[in-house]
């Protein structure tokens, strides 16, 4: 595996934002998803993008629940619409697969009814998405992570130890932020203060205010508006809603990266060493990764970036390099 950035992309900001903003998605038109909408056990919902990614392509034959599926869980305030998702489903069309991204509580236009929202170390709702695609379908599952989304795959994977493969042939996390602390302190400082952490929190804090007009006392709502980083953010509402004691305890639990060793599927962990949201400095070595995960830290690509090619680029070169790792682990 090798990446090297476009000579006209220099730096890990242009290389996230350029991705992110104007680099080119797909080779062909946008997937059409089926929209489901799944009642989880707490009686709230999560509403699920599916495509048949290749209902005329590859093997006319297998019937999509015989055909590979790949699942990818989106970042923080993603969904089956951005850059990343568009390109992995372009990639799962061109393969015969089939795809679909379910979306964190509250991510898919609708707010959730319970009194709780998502989180980095969400692993038990990866858990139960997993384990329902699986009663569903009869071919290969394999599960892509994206930052956020990434991290709590990780964190299913080492909580399920060998007994994941019941569920999923192989997972990779791209761009996943493995030490919580390090990237919350990262996306604390300078321009990323002002530019990444600005776009979260003008999205999120609207939410946690009609998460608490929902719950009226759920937290503080003063101490929410005069957030002005995630460190303050998730100390107010992303720890307690979610069971933790406060920020420091849910980034040093819901870290994936100390515990790499306890996979026991085929993983792909991909960072870039100029990521701005992941200093490179947190990212763990190869005597802390285990046997069954394959490491690639490659020097350039941003945060969920990779951009590739000639003016003004593509981000489907990511998807190609993890899709089709994936891809082999299932042979």
């Amino acid at each position: 595996m090798d990446y090297s950035a476009p000579w006209w992309l220099p730096g890990g900001n242009l290389q996230t934002i350029w991705a992110a903003l104007h680099a080119r998605r797909r080779h062909g038109p946008a997937l059409q998803f089926k929209r489901e909408r799944w009642i989880t056990p707490d009686m709230d919902f999560i509403d699920v993008d599916i495509a048949d990614a290749a209902a005329d392509a590859v093997d006319p034959v297998a019937s999509p629940e015989q055909r590979t599926l790949m699942v990818l869980f989106h970042g923080l305030e993603g969904s089956s619409r951005s850059h990343y998702a568009e390109a992995f489903g372009d990639f799962a069309r061109a393969h015969g697969m089939v795809y679909a991204v379910p979306h964190f509580r509250g991510c898919s236009g609708e707010l959730n009814l319970a009194p709780r929202a998502y989180h980095s170390g969400d692993f038990e709702e990866i858990g139960w998405i997993l384990q329902r695609m699986r009663a569903r379908h009869d071919g290969p599952i394999v599960a892509v992570g994206v930052s956020l989304g990434g991290n709590a795959l990780l964190r299913w994977a080492q909580e399920m130890g060998a007994a994941a493969a019941g569920c999923v042939t192989a997972v990779a996390s791209v761009c996943a932020p493995l030490d919580l602390a390090a990237g919350g302190r990262a996306l604390g400082r300078g321009f990323n203060r002002l530019v990444y952490t600005g776009m979260f929190l003008r999205s999120m804090k609207p939410k946690a205010l009609r998460k608490l007009a929902q719950h009226p006392g759920l937290f503080d709502r003063d101490a929410l508006l005069a957030a002005r980083d995630l460190y303050s953010f998730d100390d107010v509402f992303t720890a307690p809603l979610h069971g933790y004691r406060g920020v420091e305890d849910y980034w040093t639990r819901a870290s994936a990266g100390p515990h790499l060793c306890r996979i026991q599927i085929p993983a792909l962990v991909v960072n870039a060493r100029n990521d701005p949201f992941v200093p490179a400095a947190s990212l763990p070595g190869p005597g802390q990764a285990g046997p069954h995960v394959t490491l690639w830290q490659p020097q350039e690509g941003g945060h969920v970036g990779f951009p590739f090619g000639q003016w003004p680029g593509h981000v489907r070169g990511m998807p190609e390099i993890v899709g089709n790792w994936l891809l082999a682990a299932c042979r």
